[in-house]
Order: C-alpha cells, then sequence, then structure tokens
C-alpha cells in the first residue's frame, strides 16, 4: 500500500503516466525522510498545484499547511482527496507564489518548513525565492527540481507552453508560452552557500532499480536530471 493509491481512481489523473507509481515513489523520497522535521510543523508548499503534496504534507503529521497555487480550476480538484481530517489541515491560496510570501512576510508571518516541490526549473529568478524565503524562518526547506548536470554553476533558459498546467503559469496577460530557467546542480549549491544554508543532497541512488518505475527522470544521463536537496539554515 502506498500513500498515493487513491489517485488511481481520480478523474483528474486518468490521463497521467504512471501516476501512483511515481508519486508514491517520489512521496518516499521528498516526503517521508523529512517526517520528524514535518511533524507538527506549519508547512509552506509552494505551487501546490491541486493539493496532493500539501495532503501529503499533512499524512505526515504537519499540524498546517498552507499551499500556494496560481490556477484556481487546480485547486478546485482539492475537495475530492478523500481523507477529510488531512484536507482540514491544507488550507490553499490562488496567488501568486512571490507575492504570497512577501505577503506573508510583511505580516510577520513564519513557517517550519517549505516545500518547493516541481516548481523550481519553471521560475527565471530562483535567488530571488529563496532569499525571499529566509524573511519567513523556515528550518527546513526541501527542493524537489530538474536540475542542469553541466559542472559549472549556470541556469540555462528553456521555453514551453502554458497551456499544460505542469508547465509555467503564464508571465503576462494570454502568453502562450513562458520562459523558464533551469539551474545546474552547481548553481543550486552556490545559492545556498552564500544564503548560509547548508544543503543535503537526497541519494536517489539507494532506490533498488527495481523500485524505480515511473521515476526514471532522476536517472537521466542526458544534460538534465531530476533531483531533491534539502536547505537548513547555518
Amino acid at each position: 500500500m502506498g500513500f498515493f493509491d487513491f489517485i488511481a481512481d481520480m478523474e483528474a489523473y486518468r490521463d497521467h503516466n504512471q501516476p501512483v507509481a511515481r508519486l508514491n515513489a517520489r512521496q518516499a523520497m521528498i516526503v517521508q525522510p523529512f517526517a520528524d522535521e514535518i511533524r507538527g510543523a506549519r508547512v509552506l508548499d509552494l505551487a501546490a498545484h491541486d493539493g496532493r503534496w500539501s495532503y501529503a504534507l499533512a499524512g505526515a503529521g504537519a499540524a498546517q499547511v498552507v499551499g500556494v497555487e496560481a490556477r484556481q480550476e487546480l485547486i478546485d480538484i482539492f475537495p475530492s482527496f478523500p481523507d477529510a481530517d488531512l484536507r482540514a489541515r491544507v488550507e490553499l491560496r490562488c496567488n501568486d507564489l512571490y507575492d504570497e510570501i512577501d505577503s506573508e512576510a510583511r505580516k510577520g508571518v513564519t513557517y517550519d518548513v517549505v516545500a518547493v516541490y516541481g516548481i523550481l526549473y519553471h521560475l527565471m529568478d530562483h535567488f530571488r525565492l529563496f532569499q525571499a524565503l529566509r524573511k519567513l524562518g523556515p528550518k527546513l526547506v526541501i527542493v524537489d527540481s530538474e536540475f542542469m548536470r553541466r559542472p559549472g554553476p549556470m541556469i540555462q533558459l528553456v521555453k514551453e507552453r502554458t497551456d499544460n498546467v505542469l508547465n509555467a503559469a503564464p508571465q503576462i496577460e494570454g502568453q502562450k508560452v513562458a520562459v523558464k530557467g533551469v539551474p545546474s546542480f552547481k548553481a543550486m549549491e552556490v545559492m545556498a552557500e552564500v544564503l548560509d544554508y547548508r544543503i543535503d543532497w537526497v541519494d536517489w541512488e539507494a532506490v533498488p532499480e527495481g523500485r524505480r518505475k515511473g521515476v526514471m527522470d532522476y536517472y537521466r544521463e542526458t544534460d538534465m536530471r531530476r533531483g531533491t536537496c534539502a536547505l537548513r539554515p547555518l
């Protein structure tokens, strides 16, 4: 049994590729290893999509999860998630993630944990994001993203369509193609270093080959590979 087995019965996931295997495998690596720090915590989930990771963070014991998502039609899916007790610990807000972070900081709101799942490589201003998150005082920032495998600290610009809900949201009204920046692994380490974060990479190689169904993007030998890291303030 996996946490996300219920996804198989949801209409919103009918046309996704191996959604149950993928989400369960990722939950085991980007949520469960941090369960001790998530338990009882106030958590911010950026680019929360339909609330699936907010729900998983609540399932890991978070006291409260605030998810921020730019597309209201995705937020509208969340009430169909099955566990009412977990849903009750989640608040999804439709807003630009930078606007939400800045607003919370101005009000003096703090979070124990911030989840940056699947959004970093859809952005252009990565450093601003981590600099802004510093003001919320998190003890842990979990980043799961695509990264360039090139050896130096660089960010590669890539264009993608905005009509795919898994891609970047429009950056200007009516925009059909957005530009995003994909940082290298080394670029992530440099940003963490100058913001006084210790960075620890999750070892995806520890997953046995027979249990990698749906997550082969974490094992690509091409220029871009997905990876996960944890940032903790020094």
